[in-house]
């Protein structure tokens, strides 16, 4: 890490540590109660080259929307208009390669999570996917339609994604790397 980093260490009843850096590019460290400070420090050193490469993008996020500006609030409407219809298209073309239905399709502005499916078959998306590759958003969707099958990430369930999306691996990978990108 170039620049020294302010951690924040949150102590609750809790049994295992963990590290998180927010989009704001806060160090949070969450520990037991007991735990020491020594044994916080040591978990962090561990955890250096995962905590400078969090931070680092954290930075270019921030770097990124000041360049960008703020998304204006015509531009949100009009993409998660788009992603309305898009999404709705992919989705009434998967299902039934899928052997599925589907309730409601809602598309939100949602910050931590690409879509949902409840269990009355409901689907939530954010619309920040139709920013992302079309391969990206189909995966998207074949993943939330895979819960009307299986209402968890088993063995099985991945199957099921596989057998419509061979190269899904591909898709999440992407997502998982690039997904921040998303993050306007």
């Amino acid at each position: 890490m170039e620049k020294p980093v302010t951690i924040e260490i949150i102590r609750s009843a809790r049994k295992t540590l963990s590290l998180e850096v927010t989009r704001e590019g806060r160090v949070l460290v969450r520990a037991p109660y007991k735990m020491s400070e020594a044994r916080i420090r040591a978990f962090v050193e561990e955890k250096k080259e995962w905590l400078g490469k969090s931070v680092a993008r954290a930075e270019q996020r921030r770097q990124m929307k000041e360049q960008t500006g703020a998304v204006t609030e015509e531009q949100r409407r009009a993409g998660m208009e788009a992603a309305r219809t898009r999404i709705a298209e992919r989705a009434a073309y998967y299902a039934p390669i899928l052997g599925v239905t589907y309730g409601r399709i809602t598309i939100r502005d949602q910050k931590t999570r690409w879509g949902s499916c409840s269990s009355k078959g409901n689907l939530n998306f954010t619309w920040k996917l139709i920013l992302a590759p079309p391969e990206v958003l189909d995966y998207v969707v074949v993943h939330e339609l895979c819960h009307r099958l299986e209402m968890n990430h088993s063995d099985r369930f991945w199957n099921h994604v596989k057998r419509v999306l061979p190269d899904y691996q591909e898709r999440r990978a992407w997502l998982k790397k690039n997904g921040w990108l998303l993050d306007i």
